[in-house]
């Protein structure tokens, strides 16, 4: 879609989302594109195949090779795709005795569900969904000797597993879908640059894997003080909850997530918090329009949508939806080039030409509004605020 496209506007017409899962990313993405999201796909890792994974396969025959007293589920598609390849191994109803004859314990209602679809009933689950209740639940009990299997998704959990061998307890990790990097790794290295330039608005991780991966191809790219800034700042990074979060929380970044872990619930909160962070009501003649991101809403009245009709929205390129923005923090103010520059295009170099050629961009795609955006001769632009008739076509 380029820019000056029109469209009917949704909930998050003129963001730019990335997107760095890779399981279950089709979903996300469609649901983010429904809401009128522009969307840059990204996965920062791959699944490790279960079929070819050793380790998997290795920690399931230790798991059979003494009886179990303990397993910790820890999420439902980990859980059902742990019993699906023991079950292409032949090794399936072997596992399903082993974990019906010792205490399951399950983290959350997702991996409760699976761990009863194969017959097993939970000894214990937190309503919280935290691993550490499933610890502390473990360690008031004698360890001391006991066999555990603590089946992972994704990323290991040494934590919990060093906690309980502490208390003489033999743990058996298993890895179920392990990540390996990309296999193509250029979309993550663009969305970083894409970050470092604020071309995004908001970025979605649904593991701390993803977010260490993002970071690492950041710091390839050369882009990883950029990155981490704009994280700190005016990108909103949403995870997936709390213990996903743990690498942005440790570069100084804010992270938001939702009550509970769910691609909707994220999903839903996005369409809540975002266009709360970047709308600006520029007054016009006839209407007040709404800039929200990347896209001015022509109907804007704060809402989507009136009495006339859906709200008709104009996507901007970042680089004049920028200048706009900047312009509509101080209607009638006059904002020079140079700092348009500073704002704008921080560290990338940019010169004057750079803002006169985002400025004309920005009138041809205002249309009959184009005359909002002043030049103000030898010092700078501004946004037009006195009242006048319906703007024709540009002014200078």
């Amino acid at each position: 879609m380029k820019a000056g496209t029109r469209e009917t506007a949704a909930a998050l017409t003129g963001f730019t989302v990335g997107v760095t899962a890779a399981r279950r990313r089709e979903e996300l993405t469609a649901l983010l594109r429904r809401r009128g999201a522009r969307v840059t796909e990204a996965p920062a890792l791959r699944i490790v195949p279960l079929e070819d994974d050793a380790a998997l396969r290795a920690a399931t025959e230790r798991c059979l090779a003494a009886p179990l007293d303990y397993v910790v589920a820890t999420t439902g598609v980990g859980w059902r795709g742990w019993m699906s390849a023991a079950e292409g191994w032949g090794y399936g109803a072997a596992l399903t005795a082993a974990c019906r004859n010792a205490a399951v314990l399950s983290r959350g209602p997702k991996a409760t569900g699976a761990v009863r679809a194969c017959g097993t009933t939970e000894t214990y689950s937190p309503a919280s969904e935290a691993v550490d209740e499933l610890r502390t639940w473990l360690l008031a009990r004698d360890l001391t000797g006991r066999r555990i299997a603590v089946q992972e998704h994704g990323v290991p959990l040494p934590g919990l597993a060093a906690a309980l061998r502490e208390r003489g307890a033999e743990v058996v990790e298993v890895p179920v879908y392990r990540w390996a990097p990309p296999h193509d790794p250029e979309p993550v290295r663009r969305l970083a640059e894409a970050t470092a330039r604020g071309d995004v608005h908001a970025l979605l991780f649904t593991s701390a894997p993803a977010i260490t991966s993002f970071l690492e191809y950041a710091e390839e790219a050369g882009r990883y003080d950029a990155v981490v800034e704009r994280l700190r700042g005016d990108v909103l990074a949403l995870c997936v909850g709390p213990v996903c979060a743990r690498p942005l929380l440790e570069v100084g970044a804010e992270p938001v997530w939702p009550e509970r872990g769910r691609l909707g619930a994220m999903v839903h909160l996005l369409t809540a918090a975002l266009p709360t962070r970047d709308r600006h009501l520029i007054p016009a003649a006839d209407r007040t329009l709404v800039l929200q991101g990347n896209a001015l809403l022509l109907n804007g009245d704060g809402n989507h949508g009136d009495s006339d009709g859906a709200t008709e929205a104009v996507w901007l390129t970042p680089g004049s939806a920028r200048v706009l923005r900047a312009l509509a923090e101080r209607p009638g103010w006059v904002v020079g080039r140079r700092e348009l520059l500073r704002r704008v295009w921080p560290g990338q170099g940019a010169d004057e030409h750079a803002v006169e050629a985002a400025v004309t961009r920005l009138r041809a795609a205002l249309g009959p509004y184009a005359g909002l955006v002043r030049t103000v001769p030898k010092r700078g632009y501004r946004l037009a605020t006195e009242p006048a008739a319906r703007p024709t076509g540009g002014t200078r």
